[in-house]
Formats: C-alpha cells, structure tokens, sequence
C-alpha cells in the first residue's frame, strides 16, 4: 500500500529512508522484547535468567534473518537452479532462530536454575506480536499477498503494488495479522488466567493450520517444495503434529521440573 520511503536522504548521490515495512518490523522487534520482560516479571522469573533471555533472543533473531535469507535462497536454487539471495522467508527463520535459542540455552543452562519447559509457556507470544506487526508491515510494502483480482475495484480487495504492478489483492497478509494478533490475545488470556503450560504447542499447532489454509490464496510465487505443495505448506505439516509431540514433552519436563522444586522451592533463583 505504501511501499516507499516515508522521507528520502541522499548521502554520495544513493537514497536511502526508512519505510513503513522497515518501521513496523522495528516496532515488532521491540515489542518482542517488551513481552518477554513484562511476561517475565509478571510471571516472577529470575531476572538475572529474563537478562540471559534478552540476549539469548537477539542472537536468535540475528541468526533468524539469516536463515529467512538461506531457506529463500534454497528455494530460488529448486526453483531455477540458481542460488541467490533476494528475500525471506517468515518459517526458515523461524527455524533457524529457535535452533539458535535452544542451542545457546543449553549451552549456559547449568548457570540458572530454571528450565526451558517453564519460558516455553509464554515466549510464543513474543512470536507472536513480532510476526503480526512484521505482517502488517508486508501489507504496507505490497509482498506476500493473495491473489490478483484486477485494477478495478473488488470487494474484499485492497490497492497494493504487487508481484502483477498495482492492482486489488487479497489481503493475505492483513487476514494473517489479524489471526496473530487474536492468538496473542487468547494465549496471553490462557497464560495469566489459568497459569496455561503449553504456549508453544497452541502456536505450532493453529497457527501450522492457519499457515497451510491461507497459503491457498496466496499468489506471491516462491516455488514448489515437495510436489504441488509450497515451502510454507511443506513445513506447516511438519509444525502439526510436532506441536503434539512438544505438547507430551513439555508435560514430562513440567512435572519433572515440579518434582525438583519440592525438593527446592526456591527453584527460581540463581545457583551459587
């Protein structure tokens, strides 16, 4: 809708300027960070562990944008049979961001005395609110869109400058925010109403649904993965059933993480 720069500045004859897509992945960045402090404080973890999380996750999202860019250019290479960098992908890098955070958990884990099991709750609602504003944001810039239905008006429509030039096109990406902005909500209600475990099978689960349906009525070509299905599709069944077996996991570690607090039930401060 408003895919160019909000001011320009040149600096040795080349523009540059922020744009709306850049300003509203900044805002998600930042809220990502202001969820897991505020979650984190409201839930009474260490603080000292909530600091660890903070730079935990801005090596993830660092590692992240850096898989989003591979798995798009993997897909390009199957594609065409060139291997190139020219965008990404929301689910490569998520893949490769939460690799990134398990990896460097594990790594400092013995330092604190709280288990992964327990942030796991609500970290995806820091996912969450970061991935909807990122998608409002690809609404502003014309990417990731649904289908083309013309120069005319079409109910449902919305302008844009697209893959087909400007032209009326599903709002893909405003149905997508929407449905994350309500999955934060409701796990955020789930989280402090019922003290709710199982935050991230809830987001691998609707959202892997979400994520398969909705890419029917998607239109910005990014090839075909396995047989006629597209990359988002291929791993959205993949995060289905992973989300049930999160789900068992994540009830074994709890109640092992219950036990030792029996034994300690000052589990939350820091070893010495």
């Amino acid at each position: 809708m408003f895919p160019g720069y909000l001011f320009k500045i040149n600096i040795g004859g080349q523009v540059y300027g922020p744009t709306l897509y850049g300003v509203l992945i900044a805002v998600g960045l930042i809220a990502c960070f202001a969820i897991i402090f505020y979650y984190g404080k409201k839930l009474h973890y260490n603080p000292d562990f909530l600091d660890f999380i903070f730079y935990d996750g801005i090596a993830s999202i660092i590692v992240g944008f850096g898989s989003a860019a591979v798995f798009q250019a993997v897909y390009n290479f199957i594609e065409s049979g060139v291997f190139e960098f020219g965008g990404i992908t929301f689910i490569g890098g998520l893949i490769g961001g939460a690799a990134c955070f398990i990896i460097i958990y594990f790594i400092f884990r013995k330092k604190y005395n709280t288990r992964l099991c327990e942030v796991l709750s609500y970290i995806p609602c820091a996912i969450l609110i970061a991935h909807a504003f990122g998608r409002v944001g690809c609404l502003m810039a014309g990417c990731c869109h649904g289908r083309f239905l013309g120069t005319e008006y079409v109910v449902g429509g919305i302008k844009m400058q697209g893959d087909f030039g400007w032209g009326y096109y599903i709002p893909t990406q405003l149905y997508e925010a929407l449905f994350l902005f309500l999955m934060f909500a409701v796990l955020s209600f789930l989280i402090f109403k019922y003290d709710y475990k199982h935050g991230l099978s809830f987001y691998l689960f609707f959202y892997g649904i979400f994520r398969f349906l909705i890419e029917f009525l998607r239109a910005d070509h990014r090839g075909e993965f396995v047989g006629s299905l597209s990359p988002s599709q291929f791993w959205s069944l993949i995060m289905i059933p992973l989300a049930v077996g999160v789900y068992f996991l994540q009830k074994y570690n709890l109640k092992k993480r219950a036990e030792e607090l029996k034994n300690n039930p000052l589990g939350y401060t820091k070893d010495k």
